[in-house]
């Protein structure tokens, strides 16, 4: 069976592989209904077991999934871990052929990094604290330094998958502070205005802008995606943000066999 999904629109050599799924082709019950693959969010174990399945039928290669903590953690992933527990990190990359690197997301923005010789891939779960920790910059020395090197964050390739989005995203002012942002002037295109009816002071954060600032910033010259909002489009994508108790959905990059 064929799931519903997004296949990344970018410029990836023809040895490199992604998909990111949806909330469609499960078999979980509301409120995680349909394809939740994430294991500790309430839902069924039995359920989340045959989504998972069901995925790495769709992949055709098998994925290895991560213990994500919103942390800066970066592993190396291949096959000698598809038996082991899933490591606590928030980015994956690896260089071999045959097994997928995944996160899982819920309005965190999932991002696809894969190296322009095809040799290398990595997948990143970009919240707004790993972004403010680096995790982007040590994912990418992780990618070029692997597979013997050779490679310059120039030379890597970016996809934003859907995320919360720059309406949505209602922050406070230790997330402007994270970014070093001033509260009293931000920039709206990253951090909007928009205090509550009380007075006190909010802003609208544009997380897909944040993590481009993070790319850019990183030397990498070609960025695609973003633009869809999963809290906007709740008929394909899980939110964490508007229903509290949600599935999750996840993104995989792989190396064809």
């Amino acid at each position: 069976m064929s799931l519903p999904g997004l296949r990344p629109d970018w410029p990836a050599p023809p040895a490199v592989a992604a998909f990111m799924s949806t909330r469609l082709g499960g078999v979980s019950a509301a409120p995680w209904d349909s394809l939740n693959v994430g294991m500790a969010v309430g839902d069924d174990a039995l359920a989340v077991a045959e989504n998972r399945r069901r995925l790495a039928e769709q992949l055709g290669v098998p994925p290895v999934w991560l213990r994500q903590v919103h942390g800066t953690r970066v592993v190396r992933v291949g096959a000698a871990d598809l038996d082991c527990p899933a490591p606590m990190a928030d980015a994956a990359w690896t260089d071999e052929v045959g097994v997928a690197c995944t996160v899982q997301v819920a309005d965190c923005l999932p991002l696809l990094l894969a190296r322009a010789d095809g040799l290398a891939v990595a997948a990143v779960h970009a919240g707004w604290r790993s972004l403010a920790g680096g995790i982007v910059a040590a994912t990418l020395d992780a990618l070029c330094a692997g597979s013997g090197g050779g490679s310059r964050r120039a030379e890597v390739l970016a996809w934003l998958g859907p995320c919360i989005g720059p309406r949505q995203f209602e922050v406070g002012a230790d997330v402007l502070a994270a970014f070093g942002a001033d509260p009293a002037q931000p920039d709206a295109q990253r951090f909007n205005p928009r205090p509550r009816a009380d007075g006190s002071a909010r802003w609208l954060a544009n997380l897909a802008q944040l993590t481009r600032d993070s790319l850019q910033a990183a030397g990498v010259e070609c960025i695609t995606g973003a633009g869809e909002c999963t809290v906007e489009d709740a008929s394909r994508f899980f939110s964490y943000r508007r229903d509290g108790v949600s599935g999750r959905m996840v993104v995989a990059v792989w190396r064809r066999p």
